[in-house]
């Protein structure tokens, strides 16, 4: 980063990468405070020169919100989840996976909010979404079947939420396997 700040400057799209990748490398150990300023760096410069309209802009919007949400900041990163999923929407239509997943992203702040009817909204989109792109055979669309039976079981929806989740297992034995930890 500090080598890149210095031959590329601060505005260069490669040293916002390299802002990115310092700020998840200290998210993932816990040291959100520190993550947060570089987050915040790579989202300011992504929108002076790359502009609103950028999915990587997009993807700023979603790091920061990321690392609020890890902190239990779920009501400070919603509204940021949803700038990027208006960016992605207006960018990459209903039909793309980086769509579907600020839909669960925006979903999953809500459901962390206790507003479990309006997070089942974006589960049921991201899961239309996956099953449309991604087909009822990936991964991917066994997560979001799985998320929404969870969402099922924290409203008491309980023989809902186990089909879902029946869901969701059939199709992680089948193209992952017995033995897949996941």
């Amino acid at each position: 980063l500090e080598i890149r700040r210095k031959v590329l400057g601060e505005e260069h799209p490669d040293t916002t990468i390299s802002c990115n990748n310092l700020a998840l490398c200290l998210k993932n150990q816990g040291q959100y405070a520190k993550a947060r300023p570089l987050y915040e760096k790579a989202l300011e410069v992504r929108r002076k020169v790359l502009g609103e309209e950028h999915p990587d802009t997009a993807q700023s919007y979603n790091n920061l919100a990321y690392n609020l949400a890890a902190q239990g900041k779920y009501a400070a990163a919603q509204p940021l989840y949803k700038k990027a999923l208006e960016i992605y929407r207006r960018l990459l239509s209903d039909d793309h996976p980086d769509t579907a997943n600020s839909y669960n992203n925006v979903a999953g702040t809500q459901e962390d909010q206790g507003k479990y009817a309006e997070a089942a909204v974006g589960y049921a989109k991201a899961l239309a979404i996956k099953r449309k792109v991604l087909g009822e055979e990936h991964p991917d669309t066994a997560a979001s079947y799985n998320n929404v039976a969870s969402n099922l079981q924290s409203q008491g929806k309980y023989a809902e939420a186990a089909v879902g989740y029946a869901k969701a297992l059939a199709i992680q034995r089948k193209v992952l396997g017995e033995e897949h930890p996941g």
